[in-house]
Order: structure tokens, then sequence, then C-alpha cells
């Protein structure tokens, strides 16, 4: 299985890591990971948005080990946040997450479900 990043020549070069889509070949395997809020098994909620992203992003990522995938099988990533002034440490948190992977990415400003949630995050992996 292999996920290859497409750049189209004819658009800008992506800042940050993501590319502009992602081609996956000889994929065996599909997981959709449902929207993961910023909730801990016993029900915490932290408070500030950089918890919050760590606490969605571990969800994220438990989610593709139940399945037997990691960061290097994600294709796609949407993100949700509540409000833009997020975007920064969103960035930062999701380079440290994903390292030199560079999935298809979307980020949007959205009214979340609940409002003490500053951001979701949905994922679509391979393998």
């Amino acid at each position: 299985m292999t996920i290859q990043p497409l750049a189209p020549a004819v658009l800008p070069a992506p800042i940050g890591n993501y590319t502009h889509g992602t081609l996956v070949t000889e994929a065996s395997r599909t997981v959709f990971v449902s929207g993961q809020v910023p909730w801990s098994r016993e029900g915490e909620l932290p408070a500030d948005f950089e918890s919050q992203c760590r606490l969605v992003w571990r969800n994220v990522l438990a989610v593709l080990d139940e399945a037997g995938m990691g960061v290097p099988n994600l294709a796609k990533v949407t993100t949700y946040l509540s409000d833009r002034r997020h975007r920064e440490a969103n960035s930062r948190i999701r380079q440290e997450v994903l390292g030199d992977h560079a999935p298809a990415l979307t980020i949007i400003i959205a009214d979340i479900y609940a409002e003490e949630w500053l951001l979701e995050i949905e994922a679509v992996a391979v393998g």
C-alpha cells in the first residue's frame, strides 16, 4: 500500500504539513474515524485549546491503533475549529503529531456541537 502526495504544478506549494491530495494504491483496508472530541475516557474536558487538541489527537490515534494503523496510514484529516484564533496552535500540534507525514487536510471554522469543545477532528486512514 502506498499513499502518494499529489502536488499539481498549477497550484501553489502547500504551506505546512499537508498535501493538496493523496493517491492511495493497493490498500486493502479503510478506516473512517468519526469526529473525535476533547473528552477523556473518564469524562474529563480540558479547558485550554492546546490540551484539548492533544487529547483529540490522542483519541484519533487510539481509533487508528485499534485498527492496527497509525499516523503513516492517514490519507485525509478534517479539523473543525471553534475559533480561527486557534489556527497557529492547531498547526503546531498537528505538526508534532504527524511529523513528516502530510495527508490531505481541511480546516473548517465552525460552530461545534458542544460550546465547550474547541475543536473536533475526523480522519480517513488506509492500510
